[in-house]
């Protein structure tokens, strides 16, 4: 089981980078960015403007995590939790289409 503070912490991110405010206002100015035809002191004041917005609306800083035990690494996308959760879950039968193989 991960640390309550970091399941707490990545819900708070996740929280954030889906705002509407946060994330759209980041997107815009990383448009504007990408503008060729601004000058440096105007690029350059875009970029200070995508500095002081908080890092958490970032959507890249969300990490995924297990949605049982809070574990951030072997997680498997498709059912949203971690591989060893996933492995304990299809030997009991409760995750639907999924059959324990052995051979």
């Amino acid at each position: 089981m991960a640390k309550k503070s970091s399941i707490k912490k990545n819900l708070k991110r996740k929280a954030m980078s889906d705002l509407p405010s946060g994330m759209a206002k980041r997107q815009e100015i990383k448009k504007l960015l990408k503008n060729k035809d601004l000058s440096w002191a105007e690029r350059q004041e875009l970029q200070d403007k995508l500095t002081k917005m908080p890092r958490d609306t970032a959507a890249s800083r969300v990490r995924n995590r297990c949605f049982l035990t809070g574990r951030s690494r072997g997680n498997i996308r498709r059912f949203g939790i971690s591989r060893i959760m996933l492995r304990e879950l299809g030997s009991q039968g409760l995750v639907p289409g999924l059959k324990k193989s052995s051979w």
